[in-house]
């Protein structure tokens, strides 16, 4: 489990998140959500350790954050980040291959290569592993990045803002695939995003973010109505049942 006490971060004189307390349920995919600027991706780049605490405290399954062996860290959290392009020429199974690094320290072995074979797989992508990724589509290299995190095998995958950029057919397809990494595989996934409609339709928890605090955490159902959403984004949406989903529509 990761629980988080009082968990602050400050830039100059303004306090981005701000004391927030909350546990991350294992086994479930919980999204992050709030307005720009809200702290999302600090506050997911505090618990992977990519950003220092200004104060509060972090614990990842009982051991504080910054007590953690950063190789232990790297083989039981991964996390990918919005700005994850690389400038170097890269085939697609060559990116891949980067998940082993905290096995393997850059000498692949059978296990390793194994993991890399079962996420390109799990990603659909073993028939372009070839490829380079500048002769890929956004949506393809988006999900090859995707596949190296899951060729890390961590417990907890974090991903900050997977799905911008992306048409809707990759959106839907990265979706999926972090559903069954939780329904399947018994991961735990944290996500950042802005759809809301994704949220609803495939998240399990959601911890939503206003100017840096905590204004609600709970299960989905829970906080996809209207009167909850307008606390979080300060503007009307209206709820929809369709398909035995929750569809938000704020187009109005």
């Amino acid at each position: 489990m990761i629980k988080l006490q009082n968990v602050t971060k400050v830039y100059g004189n303004k306090t981005v998140v701000d004391a927030v307390s909350v546990r991350i349920q294992e086994q479930r995919l919980t999204a992050f959500i709030g307005s720009n600027g809200a702290g999302k991706s600090t506050l997911l780049s505090m618990i992977s350790r990519l950003l220092k605490l200004d104060g509060g405290e972090i614990t990842i399954d009982g051991t504080e954050v910054r007590q953690w062996n950063q190789e232990e860290l790297a083989k039981t959290l991964s996390i990918l980040r919005q700005s994850n392009h690389m400038n170097l020429r890269l085939t697609i199974r060559e990116l891949v291959s980067f998940g082993r690094y905290p096995y393997s320290k850059g000498k692949l072995n059978k296990q390793d290569h194994a993991k890399i074979d079962e996420a390109l797989s799990y990603t659909g992508i073993s028939d372009i592993q070839n490829k380079y990724l500048d002769q890929l589509s956004g949506g393809q290299r988006q999900m090859a990045y995707i596949a190296m995190v899951i060729a890390q095998d961590t417990k907890y995958i974090f991903l900050d803002e997977p799905l911008n950029n992306l048409d809707m057919k990759h959106s839907v397809q990265i979706m999926k695939i972090l559903r069954r990494l939780v329904d399947g595989l018994g991961k735990t996934v944290v996500i950042v995003i802005h759809d809301i409609n994704f949220v609803s339709c495939y998240a399990d928890n959601i911890l939503a973010l206003r100017n840096g605090k905590l204004v609600k955490n709970g299960e989905t159902k829970q906080i996809i109505t209207s009167e909850v959403l307008a606390g979080i984004y300060d503007m009307k949406i209206d709820i929809n049942h369709i398909g035995g989903n929750d569809i938000c529509v704020y187009y109005t």
